[in-house]
């Protein structure tokens, strides 16, 4: 039977229990206050009277005196439908917004970045500008100005809430199937991303969560793929081993390689707690163990590439052996190795400790042992790998485009990597929900594309740059 990722999407119709570890602290001056003390975050400044031209409290940023004046730029939220305790909204674009959106496409088609700031001139609240002028500044290495872009997008989303809509609550759900959406995930997704490279893994596994709440069962940005790591970050294992519990049922949450090794990884760090009880102790190292033997056996190509990022030379019984030697890459579906790919370097950094690295030294002689001893649980591992991944979703392509992590996006099918990606609505969903549609007109192809586009295009695997001049894409 070929499954085809089909464990992982399952349509689920069931409330999903995030919400109840959505203590929702989204705002991420409380956690850096946690390690650096009030006064290293806020200097002097008196919070909120500065603002005094925003006057709405918002959850998820706090508006500075540097941002444009605030007007409403003509995004509203509906809500569609109660259904089972379930509100499902959308957000709707005004006939005037509908009308920068177009002048906003045309910018694009330009491959001139220029005019998306001439447009945000203009418009300086308008959502999709925000974002793709957001990737341009991190790639150009302003961060600070990519973070306040991401920022601003989020306030003015914000400031379009339906009264219902909570961010909270676990029982709110947007479409991802509806563009007006779309961008709502995505700079959620990308203001996560700034505050775990600021330091803030818990207050982004906040808004991971809170991605994942929106559309749990379809999972559109594959949350699943990265909630674990965060919570490693974070130190919060008992979540992970929660998720996994209320999850792995209905999702198998043991075939993704992210949850089969994070799993381990957690248990071996509640049994190295300090003040636990020496029996509790050896009962969770003994299921580490147990765990982490079974993620080798089934992902054995996690291990080579895993052992190369963290500089670590294996003894030459492992790289001798066929198990973990070249022919488990060679024979890797590339939908999974899409998935190890991504989960090595995302997580690499996790292995690293030296405690973690001997246990993991000391199971890998106990996977090979199995091994040849021709253990049942090798095969029948083997035949689980050669049946359920067959092809990767869409889903799983636009997390590991969003991820830029060059170990993943370097195993992306020639499908994605030979089409064009939008920044600002990267691989869309072919069943797209459209409430409003572009007005035909004559394209005017530009002649040179712009050396920034150049390099933006350059980002992706499979880049051709006599490919990329005959084609009328913009980054």
């Amino acid at each position: 039977i070929v499954l085809k990722f089909n464990f992982f999407f399952n349509g689920l119709t069931t409330q999903l229990s995030i919400s109840n570890s959505l203590g929702m602290n989204l705002n991420p001056e409380t956690e850096l206050k946690r390690y650096f003390g009030a006064r290293a975050v806020l200097g002097d400044q008196r919070p909120r009277q500065r603002n005094r031209q925003f006057h709405r409290t918002t959850w998820m940023t706090s508006p500075k005196d540097s941002w444009p004046r605030f007007s409403r730029p003509g995004i509203s939220m509906t809500l569609l439908e109660t259904k089972d305790g379930i509100h499902y909204f959308t957000f709707e674009h005004s006939r005037e917004y509908q009308q920068v959106q177009f002048k906003f496409l045309d910018a694009v088609e330009s491959m001139d970045p220029n005019n998306i700031v001439a447009l945000l001139q203009l418009n300086p609240y308008h959502i999709d500008s925000l974002l793709q002028l957001s990737d341009v500044c991190r790639i150009q290495e302003d961060q600070e100005m990519a973070r306040d872009l991401i920022e601003r997008a989020l306030y003015s989303f914000e400031c379009a809430f339906h009264p219902l809509f909570s961010l909270t609550s676990g029982t709110s759900r947007l479409d991802y199937l509806r563009p007006e959406n779309r961008a709502f995930y995505l700079a959620l997704y990308k203001h996560m991303m700034f505050l775990e490279k600021r330091g803030c893994p818990r207050t982004a596994l906040e808004y991971c969560k809170l991605i994942l709440s929106l559309d749990p069962d379809s999972d559109p940005l594959c949350m699943l793929l990265l909630i674990d790591f965060l919570a490693l970050r974070s130190r919060e294992y008992q979540s992970v081993l929660q998720i996994y519990q209320d999850w792995e049922e209905h999702r198998n949450l043991s075939q993704l390689p992210n949850f089969a090794f994070s799993t381990a990884l957690c248990y071996f760090h509640l049994s190295q707690q300090e003040n636990i009880d020496p029996e509790e102790s050896h009962k969770q190292r003994h299921k580490a163990d147990e765990l982490l033997q079974i993620a080798l056996i089934m992902f054995p190509a996690v291990l080579m590439p895993l052992l190369d990022l963290c500089t670590v030379q294996p003894d030459a019984a492992v790289t001798s052996h066929s198990f973990f030697g070249p022919n488990s890459q060679i024979r890797q579906l590339p939908a999974l190795a899409e998935l190890t790919g991504l989960y090595v370097g995302r997580t690499y950094t996790l292995w690293r400790e030296a405690a973690v690295m001997l246990w993991l030294e000391e199971t890998v002689k106990e996977v090979l042992r199995r091994v040849d001893a021709k253990d049942p649980v090798v095969e029948d591992c083997q035949n689980k790998r050669k049946q359920r991944y067959q092809s990767a979703p869409r889903n799983i392509h636009r997390h590991v485009l969003l991820s830029e992590i060059k170990e993943a996006t370097s195993t992306l099918p020639l499908e994605v990597t030979t089409q064009p990606v939008m920044g600002f609505d990267p691989l869309p969903p072919l069943d797209s929900v459209m409430s409003y549609t572009r007005p035909e007109r004559q394209r005017v192809g530009a002649s040179n594309e712009s050396t920034l586009s150049l390099f933006f295009r350059s980002l992706l695997p499979n880049f051709n740059i006599q490919v990329s001049q005959s084609r009328s894409v913009f980054f």
